[in-house]
């Protein structure tokens, strides 16, 4: 018999890597037992990355749900596991240290074991100060190698920045292969040079099925000596999530490696649970394609994690763009074809932009930055024309190292702005902040929570924490849920007519008809985009969430106010970042037509400035 090979069930990104949303915590509960009762699994991942903000999205109290989920496994003697995204913590943006830290404190006082610490810039900087405060805290500090295929990014450049972790005190080593496009010889070679610096060192395998190199890479890693293989469970098996148990437990076995047998009964427990889940509300939210292998996206290298929200926001951003082309008489896109012109637009602009690893939060930069070229050009327009704050914090080096030299076209707009590329520790860039939300709490007669979670929660994710406080998250939730599912329910209803001709007074006139939730939509939109004030309309350039500040330290824009030309006055957040909305005249702000939170579709009036 070989050596051991052991598994993690890696059940929050099963969900992420198929849709927007993770199961509620009753539901996560109630399947607990069957995934221990497998008897095949020495680790499952309970928390972390975007858990902690679907949850609030959906109106539920993540620092519960964590406690309640991790507890059934702490008794079955089985390890949680959390995905963090080291300067960044839990969310897109990077975080103050005294937020770094706390956040340490509060998971491991809820009951998650190990962390898996990563930078999709592979930077020490932004990763070491993680292991410390992670180890501080009495947390298994697993640090991450990102996974890409690059001229830059060799088997030397792995083993090397694998030392670098091991000799600031990194218990694991984890290789992320978030996109599933590492080479299998060489995520091998990664490993054994690993083990070689270090025998004993454990080492964990993440990868998604999406390309299709998955059970060859984790053939090539446990023969390099990897100790844990991330697996799924079916129906959230396979397409952009993660090789089924039961296929990677034949194969190692079958290699003659020693692995844990499955307890089919309860194999199938799981599967029916998932299943019901789905049925539920889940599977609203889970695009069909995301279920399917695509080789296409070895070219783009989008991760499996990214992909599962990406398709169902990429119906928002198709029907925007489309009501365009209807407006301007030009014909429409299917899915297909803004899905081919974006992957052909993020292997353009990824190099570009310095081979940062596509993974969160730079997947949705490279990403986000693609895609507005795409509607851009779309329309007519020159690429670049709408770059995000954090993707130009991206690009110069606010947020770390770049693997590679950005463009020069870069550079020069750069300097056109007056924008300075950066060399500090990225740290430097945020200050302190968490009394500042001590405050607020305080203010607001809000409970601190157990261990200071409920800070931790309301400063790690300001707008969303509120939203799920005033019951608007929920709101929104319900009626987004009740849209879809009437969509659905109307899927095999006749066509019904989109353009009708009536004749007024003698005259012919087309009119578009919509009906049930569309009609509604098309309502809310047309009175959105109505002015309500006198002066120059601030029309909103991209669909998304409208809010009037990003952070605490920003003081809201409101009627009266004077502002300057090119002056910031309020943000739109789409496809997770926040893009600046700027005046375009100096004036007065004579309204302001929408309240934080709000979504707004391509074109409505924001403000009006007189």
């Amino acid at each position: 018999m070989g050596k051991e090979i052991k598994f993690s069930l890696v059940f929050r990104d099963m969900w992420q890597s198929a849709g927007k949303y993770q199961p509620r915590v009753d539901q996560l509960v109630k399947v607990a037992p069957a995934i221990i009762k497998m008897g095949c699994f020495d680790r499952v991942e309970t928390n972390g990355g975007g858990f902690e903000q679907v949850n609030l999205l959906y109106g539920e109290n993540p620092n519960e749900a964590v406690r309640e989920w991790t507890k059934p496994f702490h008794e079955a003697g089985i390890q949680t596991h959390m995905l963090d995204r080291a300067l960044n913590a839990l969310r897109m943006s990077p975080c103050p240290k005294d937020l770094r830290q706390l956040f340490y404190k509060v998971k491991k006082a809820q009951g998650t074991d190990i962390t898996r610490i990563f930078c999709g810039l592979n930077d020490p900087r932004n990763v070491i100060p993680s292991i410390k405060y992670a180890k501080d805290a009495g947390m298994i500090a697993q640090a991450s190698l990102c996974i890409t295929h690059s001229p830059i990014h060799t088997v030397e450049y792995y083993i090397n920045l694998a030392k670098t972790f091991i000799d600031a005190g990194a218990d694991e080593i984890c290789l992320k292969d978030m996109a599933g496009i590492g080479r299998p010889q060489t995520l091998g070679l990664i490993v054994k040079g690993i083990k070689e610096y270090k025998e004993d060192i454990i080492i964990q395998y993440h990868s998604h099925a999406g390309p299709g190199f998955n059970m060859a890479s984790i053939l090539e890693v446990a023969r390099g000596g990897c100790d844990y293989i991330d697996t799924a469970v079916a129906p959230l098996s396979w397409g952009t999530g993660h090789a089924d148990i039961i296929a990677v437990q034949e194969m190692l076995k079958d290699a003659g490696f020693k692995v844990k047998d499955i307890n089919m009964e309860a194999y199938m427990e799981v599967r029916t649970q998932i299943q019901e889940m789905m049925d539920d509300f889940l599977g609203y939210y889970i695009p069909a394609l995301n279920h399917l292998n695509n080789s296409l996206l070895i070219k783009p290298g989008l991760p499996g994690g990214m992909m599962g929200s990406l398709m169902t926001d990429l119906e928002d951003n198709l029907n925007s763009l489309n009501r365009w082309k209807e407006k301007h008489d030009q014909p429409c896109l299917t899915t297909d074809q803004l899905l081919i012109k974006l992957f052909d637009e993020v292997a353009y602009v990824w190099p570009k932009v310095g081979y940062p690893c596509l993974v969160t939060p730079f997947s949705q930069y490279v990403k986000n930055l693609a895609l507005m070229n795409v509607m851009q050009m779309e329309k007519g327009k020159e690429r670049w024309s709408m770059i995000a704050e954090n993707i130009w914090d991206m690009i110069l080096g606010k947020s770390g190292q770049l693997p590679g030299p950005v463009d020069p076209l870069f550079v020069e707009m750069a300097k056109a702005e007056g924008r300075e590329f950066m060399q500090t520790d990225p740290q430097e860039n945020y200050p302190d902040d968490l009394e500042t939300y001590r405050l607020r709490m305080s203010q607001k007669g809000w409970e601190l929570g157990e261990d200071d979670e409920e800070l931790f929660e309301y400063a790690m994710h300001p707008q969303q924490y509120e939203a799920y406080k005033s019951g608007a998250a929920k709101a929104a939730f319900e009626k987004d849920l009740a849209e879809r599912k009437a969509k659905k329910a109307q899927g095999n209803a006749p066509a019904e007519p989109k353009q009708l001709t009536i004749t007024v007074d003698g005259k012919a006139y087309k009119v578009d008809v919509a009906y049930g939730v569309q009609a509604a939509k098309q309502s809310t939109e047309a009175t959105a985009a109505a002015p309500a004030g006198e002066g120059l309309e601030v029309l909103a350039p991209l669909e998304g969430k409208a809010y009037l500040v990003q952070s605490s330290s920003e003081t809201p824009k409101k009627v009266g106010d004077h502002v300057e030309e090119g002056e910031v006055i309020c943000y739109i957040e789409a496809m997770k970042v926040f893009n600046r909305i700027k005046a375009e005249k100096t004036g007065t702000i004579t309204s302001i037509c929408f309240t934080s939170g709000d979504s707004v579709a391509e074109d409505d009036v924001l403000m009006t400035i007189a």
